[in-house]
């Protein structure tokens, strides 16, 4: 039996937010899978974008699940209000997280799915002791901050490591992977393991979103596996 095909989750911070509640509706008829929402602080990552208020009215809109990834200094203030706006999945960043096992339980008391983000500079080991505790590993293959960057190729190698050591310790968690993720290279980082492909300016900039979404999705059928990883025998994931 083959994987299932990768979730396509279209990353809102490329959208036009002038008309946000219409961009969301194009993706979601295109067949987007998830909303990813980017919250940065101007202090984390070089950049400021939205807050609680832009989930909850996301959630109005869409019953699409809602993947909020917090790029914060401090994500352990805000994650009751991100819950209650109506996050699917809040994802908070290893390199700000002290005490990653109590935020991690933190979010999962208020119902809402938990998962680790890390730098591409940041070692996989700083999350081995989670791993079954997470709903989520986001492998960011860029540096955080701003969209369109270019995807950086060394991170691929670093997927297939992920993929490794989830599958390895049993756990559930899905693999997502985001930053500079088009139809270019999507094959060859659904092959090294990824479940999840964050898209941004590769979707909003196009003229067809349905097709952008399709080729990502696509992309799993096209490229052989990475070196050393086996589709094979891998837990079921959770959705």
């Amino acid at each position: 039996m083959g994987r299932p095909a990768p979730r396509i989750a279209p990353s809102i911070l490329s959208a036009d937010f002038a008309r946000l509640a219409d961009e969301v509706a194009r993706v979601e008829a295109a067949g987007a899978d998830w909303l990813h929402v980017d919250v940065m602080d101007g202090h984390f990552v070089p950049n400021l974008t939205v807050g609680p208020p832009i989930v909850e009215a996301l959630r109005k809109v869409t019953k699409l699940p809602l993947d909020v990834h917090l790029m914060m200094t401090n994500p352990d203030a805000f994650i009751p209000e991100f819950a209650e706006a109506g996050a699917t999945y809040l994802t908070v960043h290893v390199e700000t997280c002290p005490h990653l096992h109590r935020t991690v339980q933190s979010i999962k008391e208020r119902g809402v799915k938990a998962g680790v983000t890390l730098n591409p500079a940041t070692s996989l080991e700083t999350v081995e002791e989670i791993l079954v505790e997470a709903d989520l590993l986001l492998i960011m293959s860029v540096n955080p901050g701003f969209g369109g960057q270019q995807f950086i190729p060394s991170v691929l190698g670093k997927i297939a490591r992920a993929r490794q050591r989830i599958d390895q310790a049993g756990s559930g968690a899905l693999l997502e992977v985001d930053g500079g993720v088009k139809v270019e290279n999507a094959g060859r980082i659904i092959a090294a393991g990824a479940d999840v492909l964050v898209s941004g300016s590769a979707i909003f900039c196009s003229a067809d979103y349905g097709a952008v979404i399709g080729a990502l999705r696509q992309a799993a059928h096209h490229t052989a596996p990475a070196s050393g990883v086996s589709p094979a025998g891998r837990p079921a994931r959770r959705h």
